[in-house]
């Protein structure tokens, strides 16, 4: 286990590091001031280093005190932000808060608050967790809550990745597999006519069927996410050398940042970034699995699929797979909000890993077999 543990560490790192390197090269056409982004984005890092000292030193089992209130925080900063003069509009969105000289992003602190509150639940009703009430009910209608305010702000992309992380911690907590798909449908068809009711959110299903069609408009960056993509080759253009950041690319420093890696890097460096992530997914599968408990299990579980389904969600995106959604990418993407929890979530992981081999396992339970029995 300390090997799986150094390891991701190191894998993270590498992330951030790369992060770094890129961000000074995709934001250099910004502003006058070239290294304006990388000086933000250290400033962020640094509290994100802090946030995992932190959270990697205090014992995860407080956090099953922390649910509740963490989760009620979060919910109040999600109905904050929709709020004019508390909440800040960016680009049609309210997704921000504005303290003095920072924005903050509560959809971020929100991604902790479900992972918490569900690892919480699930562990506290584990043997009753077959019960309709128990299991699906009241679990969905706490998801409701955060879904239902995400979507208002308008922030369809973390609606859907915040649904996922916490239907798939129902379903590795042992709820049956026929009422998560039955209420996961109803949800998914609720989203569906959401976005039927949007322009904005249309044009962009449109410009993905047709992306030639909207080139000028709302296939603007995905299309030059693609030729950035195609003018790396294998090889890449060189670091610092790419074209598309040149406003082609208006998010090439947050949420398109992958392209430009693979425009300067090439397809060979694109897919050693890939196979980080999936590393990542492994260790934090061996973590969860060595877990000394239920809780334990559960949060290490949300955590890894929140940034590894986030990075998918992203790398889907640029190229082309599904429809423009405003995701970062984790640990290489600008975003303080974003870095400054994904580091106090990669401590509570390692808590959990430290945890683990201190102690031998309280539960025997393994998701996955439990899992083959009842498929």
């Amino acid at each position: 286990m300390r090997r799986t543990i150094s390891l991701f560490i190191a894998i993270v790192l590498i992330l951030v590091t790369l992060g770094v390197l890129v961000l000074a090269s995709a934001s250099s056409a910004k502003y006058d001031d070239a290294s304006y982004f990388v000086k933000r984005q250290l400033m962020w890092l640094a509290l994100a280093f802090c946030a995992a000292a932190v959270t990697a030193r205090l014992d995860y089992a407080h956090y099953r005190k922390l649910a509740i209130p963490l989760a009620s925080v979060s919910v109040l900063l999600l109905v904050l932000v929709r709020i004019p003069g508390i909440g800040t509009m960016i680009n049609g969105s309210w997704r921000w808060l504005r303290i003095g000289p920072i924005t903050v992003q509560p959809s971020e602190i929100a991604k902790v608050g479900v992972i918490m509150l569900f690892a919480w639940w699930i562990a506290r009703n584990q043997r009753r967790i077959d019960e309709l009430k128990r299991g699906v009910i009241i679990p969905f209608g706490m998801l409701a809550v955060f879904a239902v305010l995400l979507v208002i702000e308008p922030d369809f992309g973390t609606t859907m990745l915040v649904s996922s992380v916490a239907v798939s911690m129902m379903f590795l907590g042992g709820v049956s597999l026929a009422p998560l798909l039955i209420t996961g449908v109803l949800g998914l068809l609720g989203v569906v006519i959401l976005i039927f009711q949007n322009k904005e959110r249309m044009a962009r299903i449109l410009a993905f069927l047709d992306p030639q069609k909207y080139e000028q408009d709302k296939a603007w960056q995905l299309i030059n996410s693609l030729r950035a993509f195609a003018g790396g080759d294998v090889g890449g253009v060189g670091f610092g050398n790419s074209m598309q950041k040149y406003h082609y690319l208006p998010e090439a420093h947050t949420d398109f940042i992958f392209p430009i890696i693979g425009e300067e890097l090439g397809l060979v460096a694109s897919l050693m970034v890939v196979i980080m992530y999936l590393l990542l997914f492994v260790f934090g599968l061996r973590i969860a699995l060595n877990a000394k408990d239920d809780f334990g299990r559960l949060l290490a579980y949300g955590i890894t699929l929140m940034i590894t389904i986030q990075a998918l969600i992203n790398f889907a995106v640029v190229t082309g797979c599904v429809p423009t959604k405003g995701l970062a990418l984790p640990f290489i993407s600008y975003g303080g909000s974003s870095l400054v929890i994904s580091g106090a979530m990669i401590g509570m992981l390692i808590n959990v890993a430290h945890s683990g081999m201190k102690s031998p396992s309280t539960s025997s339970r393994n998701p996955f077999k439990d899992r083959a029995r009842k498929v």
